[in-house]
């Protein structure tokens, strides 16, 4: 597996990741525990060396699961958390609470959590509004003097937050959503992170399964799957959308890849501080997606695949309303 570094900030990953999130949380069921330690050290014997989680991500089980996984070989990975929510508050109506002595708590509780001594990358999960990013990046700058937190993250921000948490504390990382069916962040975010030195670390880089042609018009998703509340996923926008995952398959057959692999060493080859994280709770997806590090893409099939796909505008919100007020800001 062939290593990245994030931006300008001397934190070096492999250049695929695993989102951990769907072993505990928000895509069907959960996994048991121990097949979600097992697929978590078969990411590591393939050289995966970076691993994300969030406290909110159960709450709280997914974080013990990565840190009961990683603990054997912790001095050779990374391990990404997240704080910015209300855990306090109801799931369906969930609130922000960056405020610099949350932030301090979440930190302090998922170190335990992680069975760790020190949390690599630690992002805001979402921007608050009521609480100044500087205030926000001056505690995290604190844990980083503490020797808790290496590197500082955000996720789903706007350029201007960035701009103002990069000046009190360098940003390692930005985490938002990019992918062949979402790339908004092209218009501004990526050129912003290039000129600050930031690294990019794509979620759902495989649009929430979409773009693996797994799923058809006709899938249905368990209780509690996040999907079944996305516009881009209601039956209509599936049916139209699925036209992209065609285009997808001739693509791939052509480089003789699977599409999740298109997909993914499409992300890769756009700039080489972006570090996708692909999640899964199978083995054999998770070995297949893995093998997207192999897959080069010359700028020749970089320039057919926009060809290809130009034309093609995706239907359906990425988000439901109330949760798309709470990114870009």
């Amino acid at each position: 597996m062939q290593k990245r570094e994030l931006g300008r900030s001397g934190l070096e990953v492999s250049a695929l990741g695993l989102g951990c999130m769907g072993l505990s949380f928000g895509l069907g069921p959960a996994v048991e525990r121990a097949a979600g330690i097992k697929l978590i050290r078969a990411a590591v014997d393939r050289g995966v060396t970076f691993f994300d989680t969030a406290e909110v991500y159960g709450p709280y089980v997914n974080e013990e699961l990565v840190g009961e996984a990683l603990a054997p070989v912790r001095d050779k990975v990374v391990i990404a958390t997240k704080f910015g929510f209300d855990l306090e508050s109801e799931p369906s109506a969930r609130k922000l609470n960056s405020r610099p002595e949350h932030v301090r708590a979440v930190a302090e509780a998922s170190l335990k959590r992680l069975k760790t001594e020190v949390i690599d990358l630690f992002y805001q999960h979402r921007v608050d509004p009521d609480v100044p990013i500087e205030d926000v990046a001056g505690a995290v700058k604190d844990l980083i003097a503490e020797g808790k937190v290496k590197h500082f993250g955000l996720s789903e921000a706007g350029v201007q937050t960035i701009r103002r948490a990069h000046a009190v504390q360098p940003v390692t990382a930005l985490q938002s959503e990019y992918s062949l069916w979402w790339r908004e962040p092209e218009q501004e975010i990526l050129p912003t992170l290039e000129e600050l030195g930031i690294g990019f670390v794509p979620f759902s880089p495989l649009g929430k399964g979409f773009l693996t042609g797994a799923i058809s018009e006709t899938t249905t998703f368990a209780e509690g799957d996040f999907r079944n509340v996305v516009p881009r996923f209601a039956l209509e926008a599936r049916r139209a959308n699925l036209a992209l995952v065609e285009r997808l398959d001739q693509i791939a057959a052509g480089k003789g890849a699977t599409k999740a692999q298109i997909a993914l060493a499409w992300l890769l080859a756009q700039k080489p501080w972006i570090v996708p994280i692909p999640g899964t709770t199978k083995p054999h997806r998770l070995e297949e997606n893995l093998g997207a590090a192999a897959v080069e893409l010359t700028p020749e099939d970089l320039k057919a695949i926009d060809a290809v796909l130009a034309g093609l505008a995706v239907q359906g919100a990425r988000y439901p309303e109330q949760l798309q007020k709470m990114v870009g800001r």
